[in-house]
């Protein structure tokens, strides 16, 4: 299996030190800038993973001809085949709370 949105995060990381690099000179302030950079970098990286493997998502979806579920894939209690009042195994997306 092949991940080719791996390189998003050192290529967001990067521009971040770049762009942390060139605030803190600014503000005469590196390590601050760098941080800042480093932190708004690494958020950059993993918010263009996230894009890029939503992209690779619907187009294996669209290949296979699969529908694609807006919620991600993930079922709700209108698709199971269960019955309101029963207890499905916890199905229902609140949780047991302990009992």
């Amino acid at each position: 299996m092949s991940n080719k949105s791996a390189a998003f995060l050192p290529i967001g990381i990067g521009a971040g030190v770049a762009i942390g690099t060139a605030l803190g000179v600014a503000m005469d302030n590196l390590a601050l800038g760098l941080s800042l950079g480093v932190a708004i970098g690494s958020g950059l990286g993993v918010a263009l993973m996230g894009a890029g493997n939503l992209k690779a998502q619907k187009d294996k979806k669209a290949a296979d001809g699969s529908p694609m579920m807006s919620d991600g894939g993930v079922s709700t209690s209108a698709d199971s085949h269960c019955a309101p009042s029963t207890d499905c195994g916890g199905a229902d997306g609140g949780g047991g709370g302990g009992d």
